[in-house]
């Protein structure tokens, strides 16, 4: 059980890299001002939908610490 929670807690830590790294990059091509409009606004969209999925990967991060910690009895 303890061996399947550290491969979820890699994995959302990876996914939670993989957005943070998206978001940085939608946000390098927002910054270089040749942009119509639209495109700007598409890359505005990815920033912000990549922000959520950074947050969501984190808090299920965190939930499965919780209850890693929980399992293992760690803070006793």
């Amino acid at each position: 059980m303890i061996y399947v929670l550290i491969l979820v807690l890699v994995g959302l830590m990876g996914m939670t890299l993989f957005s943070l790294l998206k978001g940085l990059n939608a946000f390098r091509q927002t910054i270089d001002g040749n942009l119509d409009p639209e495109g700007a606004l598409r890359l505005q969209m990815q920033q912000n939908k990549m922000m959520w999925a950074r947050i969501k990967y984190q808090g299920a991060a965190v939930a499965v610490v919780v209850i890693l910690l929980a399992v293992t009895g760690g803070g006793r």
